[in-house]
């Protein structure tokens, strides 16, 4: 195996942000059948570590390529452009005066104790996540308009951490 190789390339996948999610299951099941540490616990310690470096790598390349934001900021970096760039925060207005509504939603459902109300704005942050990752699709694969894709990497990031705020909205009203 070659340690050199992008994660695509390890998995055998075409290096675009739309990916076949069933591909790189299969391919990562059966690289970790392959280079599994426990396959190799009979062989001499240099095997042995060599093999442990593998499976770290496949492990690693498999989070960054399953998740929607890791994998924009991998293709960017890919191109030499740090995506989360702590100078650049360049946010469309439009998307900074939702992301004010959205938490005001979540302030008021969490007042409200209303799981209803919670519903519905987890479906609509879903809905916009899914709308933003075919964006950055977009301007990657086809595109390839690079800033315009680390600004929706930002905004995904931004949709991420909110839906698991009202993750933890849904928590508190339970207990």
């Amino acid at each position: 195996m070659d340690f050199t190789q992008t994660h695509f390339e390890l998995f055998g996948l075409p290096q675009s942000y739309a990916l076949d999610r069933d591909q790189l299951d299969a391919a990562y099941r059966e690289l970790q059948n392959t280079v599994h540490p426990d396959r190799f616990a009979a062989q001499p310690d240099a095997e042995q570590r060599v093999a442990m470096q593998w499976a770290t790598q496949v492990n690693e390349a498999y989070q960054t390529l399953k998740h929607p934001v890791s994998r924009g900021v991998y293709l960017l970096k890919l191109q030499g452009i740090d995506a989360l760039d702590a100078s650049n925060t360049k946010m469309a207005p439009a998307f900074l005066m939702q992301q004010m509504e959205w938490r005001e939603a979540i302030d008021e459902a969490r007042a409200g104790s209303s799981t209803a109300a919670l519903d519905a704005l987890t479906d609509d942050l879903r809905a916009v996540h899914r709308r933003i990752e075919a964006h950055l699709a977009e301007q990657i694969d086809t595109a390839h308009d690079y800033a315009v894709a680390c600004e929706a990497v930002r905004q995904l990031r931004f949709m991420d951490k909110l839906i698991a705020e009202v993750g933890d909205v849904y928590e508190e009203l339970e207990r």
